[in-house]
């Protein structure tokens, strides 16, 4: 099987991703309503957040991933204004930002909050990922 290379492509719909997918056979565009999930607990700690914080309600969550980390990129999670690279997403009512560039990375990932005796914390399931840090926080891709 040849390369498989992905464009993502301007959409008029903030909502909505188009994501083009070229091989050396066929080219196919895939329409992404929501690259992402936010569990119930992560909507929850995150609207607890947002509130404690007083973080103004222009601010979305940006997620996103940068190079670094044990395993090459490491995740972005965090309130921010818009920037002209973004997609915009109402993810479980809230308002969620990300570079049409990560999409790839962050397709279909899985954002949860797990509270226990062992660990607290947002836990990435990121079906991309070929390989992940001990502490979940960075992947390879």
């Amino acid at each position: 099987m040849g390369l498989i290379k992905f464009r993502i492509l301007q959409n008029s719909n903030p909502k909505k991703c188009v994501i083009r997918v070229i091989n050396e056979r066929k080219m196919a565009e895939v329409l992404i309503e929501q690259p992402l999930n936010l569990t119930e607990s992560a909507v929850t700690q995150l609207q607890r957040i947002k509130d404690e914080q007083k973080i103004p309600d222009d601010h979305g969550l940006r997620v996103g991933v940068k190079g670094g980390g044990c395993s090459g990129f490491s995740y972005v999670l965090g309130f921010d204004l818009k920037n002209e690279k973004d997609q915009e997403y109402d993810i479980n009512g809230l308002t969620v930002f990300m570079e049409k560039s990560h999409a790839i990375y962050l397709l279909g990932i899985e954002i949860d909050w797990h509270e226990g005796l062992n660990n607290r914390g947002f836990v990435f399931n990121n079906p991309n990922a070929k390989d992940t840090c001990g502490c979940g926080t960075s992947f390879s891709a």
